[in-house]
C-alpha cells in the first residue's frame, strides 16, 4: 500500500471543512450539529432521569441534541447559547477553554479556528484589552469566522488564514496557544509544537483537546484519508505526543484520556471500531519562565 503524501492529507482536511463550513453558512447553524470532524449526524446516549447532570442527562428538561453533545464535550448551556447560530459546528472533542485557565488583558492563539466558536468563549473571558487571534487553512472557515464576528460585534477577536505548521504569528506574541481536535489532521505534529512553543511568551501555556491513539492503529486506518479526515487516522500516540512536546522544549506536561469519549468518537467511523484505537484528551503544557532550564 502506497503511503499518503502530506499534501493529500492536506487536501483532504482542506476540502472536508471548507465543505462544512459551506453547509453552516448556509443552514446558519439550524440543523442538528454535526459531529467532531466527520460532519455526521451525532447519536448521544439517552436522557437520563431529571436532575441527572451526567454527559446527556437533561437536570430537569428535554436537552436538545446540541446541548447534548456541548455536555458530553464539556460545554455548559450558557456557552452553546452565547454565540451566534453557526460559530459552534460541533466540530470540537473537549472544551479547551475550561482548561485554559484565561486571564483579562491576555492573548491567545486558537489552533483551527473553524467558525470561531471557541475563539468568541475565550473573547468574553480576556475581555477588551485582551485579544483572540484564530488561524484555520481553508479559506470558507475563515470567511464563515469573520462573518460571525461582525454578527457578535466581537471587536478583540481576528481571524487569519494559515496553516499551523506555519503560524502567521510574532515569536513570543501569545500568553496561551489553545486548539480543538485540529492537531491530529496535520501531518507534522512536531512542526505543530514547535511553532507553538516559539510564538508563546516564556511562561505561557498549551490547553488542546484533540484525540490520541491508545493503540497502534492498523495500517489500513492510517491510510485511509477519509479517516484520517475525520480525526482519527492521523491520531498520535499519548507516549509520541509527549516525546514532542518535550523535543519542541515545553515543560510541566500533562495528557489526561477522557475514556467517557469513546462513545462519541464511535460514531465518527460507523461500522469501525475507533473505540478501541482513539480516545479525547486533554492537553496541557507550559514554556519555561526565562532563566529556568528548558527541556
Amino acid at each position: 500500500m502506497e503511503p499518503i503524501q502530506d499534501h493529500e492529507i492536506r487536501q483532504a482536511v482542506r476540502d472536508r471543512y471548507g465543505q462544512i463550513a459551506r453547509q453552516g453558512a448556509a443552514e446558519g447553524d439550524t440543523s442538528p450539529a454535526p459531529n467532531c470532524c466527520s460532519g455526521a449526524d451525532v447519536s448521544l446516549p439517552p436522557r437520563q432521569e431529571a436532575g441527572d447532570c451526567r454527559a446527556g442527562g437533561c437536570c430537569g428538561g428535554e436537552q436538545t441534541k446540541q446541548e447534548q453533545l456541548g455536555a458530553v464535550i464539556g460545554y455548559s448551556q450558557s456557552d452553546l447559547e452565547g454565540v451566534v447560530q453557526g460559530a459552534n459546528l460541533g466540530l470540537g472533542c473537549g472544551n479547551p477553554v475550561a482548561l485554559a485557565s484565561l486571564q483579562e488583558g491576555e492573548t491567545v492563539l486558537d489552533l483551527g479556528s473553524g467558525g470561531g466558536f471557541d475563539c468568541f468563549l475565550t473573547a468574553k473571558e480576556v475581555g477588551p484589552s485582551g485579544q483572540v487571534i484564530g488561524v484555520d487553512m481553508t479559506p470558507e472557515m475563515i470567511a464563515l469566522a469573520r462573518a460571525n464576528a461582525q454578527k457578535m460585534g466581537a471587536t478583540n477577536v481576528e481571524f487569519r488564514l494559515g496553516e499551523i505548521e506555519h503560524l502567521p504569528a510574532a515569536d513570543h506574541s501569545v500568553d496561551l496557544i489553545m486548539s480543538n481536535c485540529v492537531i491530529n489532521l496535520s501531518p507534522d505534529k512536531q512542526a505543530v509544537f514547535d511553532e507553538a512553543y516559539r510564538v508563546l511568551r516564556p511562561g505561557g501555556r498549551l490547553a488542546v483537546a484533540d484525540v490520541v491513539a491508545t493503540a497502534a492503529l492498523p495500517d489500513d486506518v492510517r491510510q485511509d484519508l477519509a479517516l484520517v479526515s475525520a480525526c482519527i487516522g492521523g491520531a498520535a500516540t499519548i507516549d509520541d505526543i509527549e516525546a514532542m512536546l518535550q523535543r519542541a522544549g515545553f515543560q510541566d506536561i500533562k495528557i489526561s484520556p477522557r475514556d467517557q469519549s469513546r462513545a462519541l468518537l464511535q460514531e465518527w467511523a460507523p461500522g469501525g471500531r475507533a473505540q478501541d484505537y482513539v480516545v479525547s484528551a486533554d492537553i496541557e503544557a507550559m514554556k519555561p519562565q526565562k532563566g529556568e532550564t528548558e527541556g
